[in-house]
């Protein structure tokens, strides 16, 4: 099961997000959930560098052998960078919540 974080600060702010875990709907290359998940989190992680000019390799773990992602927010934002950066993770909270309701037993989301 592919298990998805949501960490957010003690404003309600999006700080972080991880992913862990494979989803197992199918054989490796035809898993359509972990597809869906990799597409929203990799176009989050794109976005936030195209729209809010967030260094993605510098907040970025990735470890594909074991399924797992980690993306990290930077401290220090501007309030026009927080503010998009924050419409961009709760539209991706949005995305996989939606893939957690037609996939739940492949994926959990927790916040």
């Amino acid at each position: 099961m592919t298990i998805i974080t949501i960490e957010r600060k003690h404003d309600g702010l999006i700080r972080s997000f991880k992913i862990s875990g494979h989803a197992f709907f199918d054989d490796a290359g035809h898993d359509i959930v972990c597809a869906g998940i990799s597409s929203v989190s990799i176009g989050t992680i794109n976005a936030l560098h195209a729209i809010c000019d967030i260094d993605a390799e510098e907040h970025t773990i990735i470890d594909e052998e074991s399924a797992y992602l980690h993306y990290r927010l930077p401290e220090k934002l501007s309030e026009n960078q927080m503010q998009k950066a924050q419409v961009i993770l709760e539209a991706m909270v949005v995305s996989l919540k939606t893939i957690e309701e037609s996939y739940g037993e492949n994926v959990t989301v927790y916040e």
